[in-house]
């Protein structure tokens, strides 16, 4: 299965595809980066940017789902208001592609990733690094968020599989 993570913001949107295989027991990263846009922008703009971008990423990997973290609480409501709107933007192109969405916390990522939901930013980064076998953690930090959150679904997926295992 391949799945789309989204790491949402409006100047640095983190993207990345992942390819599951065995029931989420295998992870392979396809591409990672991530989707920037100026501040100098109208954000109508600067939001069709993100828009154009992850619908360029759905035609050229085809990714079956969209992983895409969670808006928690921020203290600055510009801030989440900004990336609320960015996360509308990615739910859009996965929509209008014909994508099922999975949504998930930070905690819920911290937790899939590295098995603690309190881990640091350098902890998750090296499990990222360990989990896809990559020679060294992804650049910049919105990058390696959306692998994590794309990593996240896939080991919901192998979980699901083997609890259905189970109840045959």
């Amino acid at each position: 299965m391949i799945i789309l993570g989204i790491d949402p913001g409006t100047a640095i949107t983190g993207c990345a595809v992942i390819e599951c295989l065995g029931n989420g027991s295998r992870l392979r990263a396809l591409d990672y980066g991530c989707i920037r846009t100026s501040s100098d922008l109208p954000m109508h703009i600067r939001l069709q940017e993100i828009y154009n971008a992850l619908c360029k990423k759905v035609v050229e990997y085809k990714p079956e789902v969209v992983a895409i973290e969670q808006l928690f609480f921020n203290k600055n409501v510009r801030t989440a208001l900004s990336v609320g709107q960015a996360r509308g933007v990615a739910i859009l192109a996965a929509a209008n592609h014909g994508l099922d969405v999975a949504e998930y916390t930070p905690l819920q990522v911290k937790q899939a990733v590295t098995g603690y939901g309190r881990a640091s930013k350098q902890q998750m980064q090296r499990m990222v690094a360990a989990l896809l076998h990559l020679p060294e953690v992804p650049r910049p930090d919105d990058a390696a968020d959306a692998l994590a959150v794309a990593i996240c679904h896939g080991h919901s997926l192998g979980l699901e599989a083997r609890l259905l295992d189970a109840g045959r």
